[in-house]
């Protein structure tokens, strides 16, 4: 019998949030394919479970994230934790590390790739956002910046998620992750939309291979609900958390000028957002219950996505899968999943085109819930998984 193919996943979760759904997912679909797997990360509750292995402690997270708030060097704490990690790696002795979200204030990342340079391991990265390659945000579409092209310095988005109070070391964050991330040998990556690949081609991480494998979601779980009958036609606004970037100001800017024909409704909203927004808007906070999110998807007659900036929303596979249209800016990934059949997509910051979209599904309804949903079913989360399977792993096994 053959002997089995070892992977170490690291993520900042696991079996939470998209990423730790992700690693949980994809462990599952690898040890049925042969693989032994082990996953480790950083945040969230310590669980108890063979083949998993919790970084550090959550006092370690608090302690990094608030020297990195002073500082801006994140990723530069969690000596003692990451030792320990290098430490249960070599241990495992995997054939192939998987890393995901190495943000989130868990691991120290010059330590670790010390380690993945000399190794000898093959490495697949999936980047979920653009972090690995600024030198400080994750995202900069927003505001349009093209300096982590060349070199960034004197961030504009330092107040932003890893959010820095005092210090900006944007430029050396960026020369130090230049210098650890590259030349790293049998280093794959992978990105969920072919607009983040081609952000990666732009960037210093260039010389590596670029697999593009969407996101996926359970498709059991989200799908039509018995729809509800209104006299309205009903706007879905859904982000976690509302923000200027994610299209929160937007939003209030379409509420100012959409007539009486239309009703909206937002979740996700913090309770500050909760007490400014109109009394005509449907307001509701944040939610974890699917069956909540299900039964507002399949209610709504579009959902509008007004964002500045994302790789690939998993919101918009969601919504299809629920049978109802999408609307969305040209921004990042937002408009990889649809075509004529389940939405429209319109240049971003455009609110008039907004409005000119919303009145034309409106009046001549295009779209179907059977569209929708046969557009939802291509990005089944287990055919993803098995994607990785077949365009990844076995290309790294021999």
């Amino acid at each position: 019998m053959a002997e089995k193919k070892k992977v170490f996943q690291i993520n900042s979760t696991y079996g939470l949030g998209s990423t730790g759904r992700i690693v949980e997912g994809l462990s599952k679909v690898l040890s049925e394919n042969g693989y032994e797997c082990m996953a480790a990360y950083g945040r969230g509750q310590a669980l108890k479970e063979k083949g998993l292995y919790f970084i550090g402690s959550s006092t370690g997270v608090y302690i990094h994230g608030g020297l990195s708030r002073i500082t801006d060097n994140h990723g530069g704490y969690s000596k003692m934790a990451t030792k320990r990690l290098i430490t249960k790696m070599k241990k495992f002795d995997p054939d192939i590390i998987h890393l995901h979200n190495l943000h989130g204030y868990y691991l120290n990342l010059k330590l670790l790739f010390e380690y993945l340079k000399t190794c000898e391991k093959k490495i697949i990265w999936t980047l979920h956002d653009c972090f690995a390659f600024t030198g400080h945000c994750t995202h900069f579409e927003y505001i349009g910046c093209q300096k982590w092209q060349k070199k960034c310095h004197h961030c504009e988005q330092k107040g932003e998620y890893p959010k820095s109070i005092l210090g900006d070391r944007s430029k050396k964050n960026y020369k130090e992750k230049k210098e650890w991330f590259t030349k790293i040998p049998n280093l794959t990556i992978v990105t969920p939309s072919f607009w983040l690949s081609q952000k990666v081609k732009q960037s210093f991480l260039q010389e590596y291979p670029v697999v593009v494998i969407p996101n996926g979601i359970d498709l059991d779980v989200f799908r039509p609900a018995p729809k509800e009958k209104k006299d309205k036609f009903v706007i879905l606004g859904v982000a976690n958390p509302w923000r200027e970037r994610k299209g929160y100001g937007e939003y209030k800017k379409l509420i100012g000028i959409i007539s009486d024909y239309y009703e909206v409704t937002m979740v996700g909203l913090k309770e500050s957002q909760l007490r400014e927004l109109p009394r005509g808007v449907r307001t509701i906070g944040k939610t974890d219950q699917i069956e909540e999110l299900v039964s507002y998807y399949s209610n709504a007659d579009i959902l509008v996505d007004l964002t500045f900036e994302d790789t690939f929303p998993t919101t918009h596979l969601e919504s299809l899968a629920c049978g109802t249209p999408v609307l969305t800016y040209t921004s990042g990934g937002s408009k990889e999943m649809l075509d004529e059949t389940c939405g429209i997509a319109v240049p971003r910051g455009n609110l008039q085109g907004v409005m000119a979209a919303l009145e034309k599904v409106r009046r001549e309804n295009p779209f179907t819930r059977e569209a929708c949903r046969k557009k939802a079913l291509a990005y089944d989360q287990t055919e993803r998984f098995y994607e990785y399977v077949w365009k990844v792993y076995q290309e790294m096994r021999s």
